[in-house]
């Protein structure tokens, strides 16, 4: 048999198991679930769960989340005035190279304007009328005077001369007589009172005289006074 208890060891026993329960009874119990069951207490990483509740809710698999990394932020203001941009570097030419063309239109060479007749064509219309009669005052088509078939040679090649030799010896640019070319107007006598054109080889087509036709003839026969290019 175990040796007697003493008193004194059996009242500290007595003390010891009251005191234990009244702090166990001090104890807040702990919250239950809606279904008046103990609430299971959160895992801690790396311990197994609690109940079979606490499992089935790991279970549950949790809403995808999207890891699509979002595109860089792009400012939306300007560059700053006199920045230098990749774009100007890039449409930058090489050292030494030629510059481009901004417009298609700009590599097209602009034409250089040119008269709207010749002398020569004004020739070739007076040659037409070679064998028409002379008459005084008369502008064609049919009939000329001196002045007359210069001035109608001319404006039928789109050039308006006046109506007088001594008018027309006014106008255009001087020729001197070692220079002409065909399609210059030549002019004789002092003061000017004849004109015909010069058609080469010291030869001029006119309307002579009231004896004679439209004809060609050598400026030798008549006195010489001076030349223009119109």
């Amino acid at each position: 048999m175990p040796p007697p208890l003493s008193a004194l060891a059996i009242r500290a026993a007595v003390i010891a198991t009251t005191t234990a329960a009244t702090l166990v009874t001090a104890l807040p119990a702990a919250p239950g679930d809606a279904a008046g069951g103990p609430t299971p207490q959160p895992a801690q990483p790396g311990s197994p769960p609690s109940d079979g509740r606490v499992l089935a809710a790991a279970a549950i698999p949790s809403p995808a989340v999207s890891h699509r990394i979002p595109a860089p932020f792009a400012p939306t203001h300007p560059a700053p005035t006199g920045a230098v941009t990749d774009a100007a570097l890039a449409a930058a030419p090489a050292p030494g190279a030629a510059p481009a063309i901004a417009d298609a239109a700009a590599a097209v060479p602009v034409a250089q304007a040119t008269p709207a007749v010749s002398g020569g064509s004004a020739m070739n219309r007076a040659l037409s009328k070679v064998g028409s009669p002379y008459r005084w005052g008369a502008t064609g088509p049919n009939a000329f005077d001196c002045s007359g078939l210069v001035t109608w040679a001319y404006k039928s090649s789109g050039v308006s001369l006046p109506r007088t030799s001594q008018a027309m010896s006014r106008v255009g640019t001087p020729v001197s007589r070692t220079e002409l070319r065909p399609g210059d107007l030549v002019f004789f006598y002092r003061p000017v009172s004849h004109v015909g054109i010069y058609i080469g080889d010291g030869k001029i087509v006119h309307a002579s005289s009231r004896k004679n036709p439209v004809k060609i003839s050598d400026m030798s026969r008549m006195r010489y006074n001076s030349a223009r290019r119109v």
